[in-house]
């Protein structure tokens, strides 16, 4: 385990951290309460041993901040023993009441330690479990089950922070509509199991060119979500003109480079893209109107032919 102790006297923490360490188990040290806060968020500690008696803020206040810490950030419950050299019953309720799950003396005997820490070892080998399954369940809630992306749900939460985000920053906010050149034609004639195997391609297609871009730096925090059927979007906070066009034009480059027939799309032969996009002010709009204007693109990319962007009027 990686095991946070928080004792001003430096003698205590030498023995504990010696036998702790005899039994396998990685130390952090903290002085005072207010250390222990700025590790505790910093190392994500599977155990802390707290002090109750400390300089700067005592161990009663730092366990009840770290409660309130593991709250708003949605952590999973950290185990909290506090150490003492007086186990009495006002001390015991004051911890259990800031958050604490257990008492020990700073002398406990070797036998007893060492099955505390046996039993904490189980606790945070759960704790791992638990936090991978709900990342696994948070990651079916907000991913689209058919090509991987960001759902329309996760992306509509996505927007709206990134867009207050550029509204406290003045920053300027970017966006893609792209859709499936004819892809009604494409079910169709294929028929719907090679139209989801063309949804996935086309998705993983526009997920790396957006990835690259935020890797080159063209782009920050730039993400592609599934909007709807055949339809897709591209959120770039911070967006330029010239890097979103550029972007755009790499998306539309890059899915006809797949090579996916499509006899029925006009004289591409092809799977094809249209896009529209446009870039606003974050602070002298409203994120809908930013959607109506690279929809209204999308629709003029449509109208001039397909397989194009058009991120002006």
């Amino acid at each position: 385990m990686k095991i946070l102790l928080v004792d001003d006297a430096k003698s205590v923490q030498m023995v504990m951290t010696a036998r702790l360490v005899s039994y396998g188990h990685d130390v952090l040290h903290a002085g005072n309460g207010q250390e222990a806060l700025t590790l505790f968020a910093s190392a994500a500690p599977d155990l802390v041993l707290m002090d109750l008696e400390m300089p700067v803020m005592n161990g009663f206040e730092a366990t009840s901040r770290i409660r309130a810490f593991e709250s708003t950030q949605q952590w999973a419950w950290t185990p909290i023993i506090f150490l003492t050299s007086s186990d009495t019953v006002e001390n015991l309720v004051t911890a259990i009441e800031a958050g604490g799950d257990d008492f020990m003396s700073k002398f406990v005997p070797e036998p007893v330690l060492q099955a505390k820490m046996k039993a904490m070892s189980r606790i945070a080998a759960l704790r791992q479990s638990l936090s991978a399954a709900n990342r696994k369940l948070q990651d079916l809630a907000s991913l689209d089950g058919l090509t991987g992306l960001c759902n329309r749900r996760s992306m509509d939460l996505r927007t709206d922070q990134l867009w207050d985000q550029a509204q406290t920053l003045r920053e300027s906010f970017g966006l893609l509509m792209i859709d499936i050149d004819n892809f009604k034609k494409f079910n169709d004639h294929y028929g719907h199991q090679a139209g989801d195997d063309c949804l996935r391609q086309v998705a993983q297609t526009i997920d790396t060119a957006v990835r690259q871009a935020n890797e080159q730096g063209h782009t920050q925090d730039a993400f592609a979500a599934r909007y709807g059927g055949e339809e897709f979007a591209v959120l770039v906070p911070g967006a330029q003109d010239t890097a979103l066009q550029q972007l755009a034009q790499n998306i539309v480059s890059d899915v006809q480079a797949l090579g996916l027939a499509h006899t029925l799309n006009a004289q591409w032969g092809v799977v094809t893209i249209s896009v529209g996009g446009a870039v606003t002010s974050a602070a002298q709009g409203a994120v809908v109107d930013l959607f109506r204007q690279a929809d209204a693109r999308l629709y003029l990319a449509k109208e001039g032919g397909r397989n194009r962007a058009v991120l002006a009027g």
